[in-house]
């Protein structure tokens, strides 16, 4: 279970970590010890609380066993038990990691599949939020930009020149979000009297993606069950005298893929 992998990261942050859901205890309590969670899970047998927070799935008929079942999704409480932030998706069968939550609420840096990118005038750590995937997960990629000294590159928005760019390659199995880029700064050069939006130092750039469904997924895997998504960052850096010629780095993630736990309970505590 993804979640009880970071239950501690959470709990480091002062946060509890719990999870609802419409099963009776009897079930809850089986799953709990078939998979070794070790958080409390909260049974909404009448779905009264899913109800109230707005999230039951009524896609599902009346007279069907998972009729009651919620929208995956989490909730973000402060110490007041006042929501401050959820994350939930359109599609129930997509949901947000707990290690994306961490990324973009926490700023928790991630450090799955850390690989470093050397360019001519800067340096780069690709990460990912999660290693080990399902279909329907969203995961956080992020890219750690350091620059060489006295080095700025341009930020999106700016006209005339040629700005930071995060492309990602084209597949089936997955769909890639906008890149979330950080508050840039204005630079004024001096050699060109003109004042334009720039990054300098060290930066991060997150993007999100949301894997596919099973049957895109599997003919992307490779016989250890992985699978890769590529990419490039095009950028063009400058100093205080020149532009340079425009870099274009390779970007690439390996993923596990894991499908989901589909045994059930035994017969006698399932819903009839």
């Amino acid at each position: 279970m993804e979640l009880e992998k970071n239950k501690d990261e959470f709990r480091k942050l002062g946060l509890g970590v719990a999870g609802v859901s419409y099963d009776s205890v009897a079930v809850l309590h089986n799953f709990s010890d078939r998979k070794g969670v070790h958080f409390p899970l909260l049974s909404d047998v009448d779905s009264k609380t899913i109800r109230q927070l707005n999230i039951l799935n009524d896609t599902m008929p009346k007279d069907n066993a998972f009729y009651g079942i919620p929208f995956p999704g989490s909730f973000i409480l402060d110490g007041k038990g006042t929501i401050v932030a959820k994350y939930f998706e359109d599609d129930y069968r997509e949901r947000y990691t707990s290690a994306d939550i961490l990324s973009h609420q926490f700023g928790v840096i991630p450090s799955a599949g850390k690989t470093e990118v050397q360019g001519r005038q800067l340096r780069l750590t690709a990460t990912a939020s999660n290693s080990i995937v399902a279909t329907g997960h969203r995961v956080a990629l992020t890219l750690d930009i350091e620059l060489n000294p006295n080095m700025h590159v341009y930020a999106p928005g700016v006209e005339g020149y040629i700005a930071i760019d995060w492309k990602l390659k084209d597949s089936d199995g997955f769909a890639a979000h906008e890149v979330a880029y950080p508050k840039s700064e204005k630079l004024y050069l001096k050699a060109i009297d003109e004042t334009v939006p720039v990054y300098r130092n060290r930066f991060r750039l997150t993007r999100d993606i949301t894997l596919g469904q099973d049957a895109k997924l599997r003919p992307l895997l490779d016989s250890a069950g992985s699978f890769t998504v590529e990419g490039t960052l095009r950028y063009q850096a400058c100093d205080d005298r020149l532009c340079y010629i425009p870099q274009e780095l390779p970007l690439k993630w390996t993923f596990q893929y894991q499908d989901f736990d589909r045994q059930r309970v035994p017969k006698e505590l399932q819903r009839k």
